[in-house]
């Protein structure tokens, strides 16, 4: 989807972010609902290493991403990817059973699943080499591994948490890519969904709109960043 200038959504993510966390930048998420259902953004850019002080009275976090629509602002992609999928049933089923799976799931990915991975990812990127990491480690993994199994027995032979793909799907695909295959072994169950998520043309579209929009290496000063 060609991003328009004059589009009336907006979109804040990273001018630019290490490698090992391109295409998983949270605003990806957004992107990808808002490709899901055909509407058109524009991408507003900030620097993730110096952040406009102004900013933090429009996120408090100084988080990506934030989302903007005429009178509309929200922060946090999950409150954003609801905004987005109430507007359309393929993201969001109109009946209030399925309404109701969809909004749980969605829940269950920012609540039970990702504050594991992104233990994991404090373990064994950004605390490497600490003893506290080294002693934390097997617990955490086996805890992630555990949470994995119970996911992968939910879906079951079905291609969508639901039957059916909603935005929790879009969440819960989004969720588990974070994590590297080098941390902790995922049922072929969840790698299959999880292929299966990234192989929608509006994953596609919005993973690179994402890539594009980001600086290379080169224009940017590196002082402190992790390799």
């Amino acid at each position: 989807m060609p991003q328009k200038n004059d589009a009336s959504i907006e979109v804040t993510g990273f001018e630019w972010v290490p490698s090992f966390a391109r295409g998983r930048v949270r605003d990806l998420r957004v992107r990808w609902a808002l490709e899901e259902i055909g509407l058109d953004y524009r991408s507003r850019l900030i620097s993730a290493m110096d952040r406009p002080a102004d900013y933090y009275r429009e996120q408090p976090f100084g988080q990506v991403p934030y989302y903007r629509e005429g009178d509309i602002a929200l922060f946090e992609s999950g409150a954003i990817a609801l905004h987005i999928a109430e507007k359309d049933e393929r993201l969001m089923p109109r009946d209030p059973a399925g309404r109701g799976r969809a909004i749980t799931w969605v829940v269950a990915a920012l609540n039970s699943i990702e504050p594991g991975i992104m233990h994991l990812i404090d373990i064994d990127l950004f605390c490497a080499g600490q003893e506290w990491a080294k002693l934390r480690r097997p617990d955490a993994v086996k805890q992630m591994e555990k949470r994995l199994d119970q996911l992968a027995n939910m879906l079951g032979e079905k291609d969508w948490l639901e039957g059916r793909f909603t935005v929790g799907d879009l969440m819960m695909v989004s969720v588990l890519r974070i994590l590297s295959p080098d941390q902790v072994t995922m049922p072929r169950a969840l790698a299959n969904y999880v292929a299966r998520g990234e192989a929608r043309p509006a994953f596609k579209a919005a993973l690179a709109a994402q890539m594009a929009d980001f600086l290379p290496d080169e224009a940017v000063k590196m002082e402190g960043v992790p390799a």
